[in-house]
């Protein structure tokens, strides 16, 4: 059940794979113009040289230091940096401090882009992998928050492209013709404006009110 609160939390934007955290400088200016406060990290190595849980610390020790304890937050990650954010939901805590959460063309069940390499994150995100398999079991857990898939058909680096389909939560398609357009496009962008301005769900408001 969802209601009326127009609140607006801290948005923190999580990257991918070979990014940093400039590749939302088009996202960044577009948020803050239209009043939320945004924040990111510079994950690293950004290049799949260490696991993606272990990428995920980087992003809980963030939200620890950044934020007051009492301060819910939204979440937006894109590509890989979709699956670390996961990661830190549902399996470091964030699922108390997250409110809204958005992922954009992020490998949910794996890309076979990720066969090419055998550095650890991108084992991790191949399909079927172990990790990505114990992510799912309790990806339902999801459903707590105001969770947003967003994701286009002619995806080339996430492979097959309805890999970013979740079972739960709200999923859009947006048709870009490239991957990192997925973070600039105007469509999108509204989208991500549309995910973050929904109103609270009931049980988000209880869990943070909880702590």
């Amino acid at each position: 059940m969802n209601i009326e609160n127009q609140q607006r939390n801290p948005v923190l934007l999580v990257h991918g794979i070979d990014d940093t955290e400039a590749v939302f400088h088009k996202m960044r200016a577009y948020l803050i113009q239209r009043g939320w406060s945004v924040y990111s990290l510079d994950l690293v190595p950004n290049n799949g040289d260490v696991g993606l849980d272990e990428l995920a610390k980087q992003v809980a020790d963030y939200v620890t230091t950044t934020f007051a304890p009492e301060q819910p937050l939204d979440l937006v990650g894109f590509s890989m940096g979709g699956i670390v954010s996961r990661y830190y939901v549902q399996r470091l805590g964030g699922i108390n401090r997250v409110q809204r959460f958005i992922t954009i063309s992020s490998p949910h069940r794996g890309t076979v882009v990720a066969y090419g390499s055998w550095r650890p994150g991108c084992v991790q995100m191949r399909p079927d992998s172990i990790f990505l398999k114990d992510l799912n079991s309790d990806a339902v857990i999801l459903g707590q928050l105001d969770f947003t898939s967003i994701w286009t058909p002619y995806d080339l680096m996430i492979v097959p492209a309805n890999s970013s389909q979740m079972s739960v939560g709200n999923e859009v398609i947006v048709p870009v013709p490239l991957h990192p357009w997925m973070l600039t496009d105007p469509r999108s962008l509204a989208v991500v404006k549309a995910a973050l301005a929904e109103g609270i769900k009931l049980t988000s408001l209880k869990k943070v009110s909880s702590q």
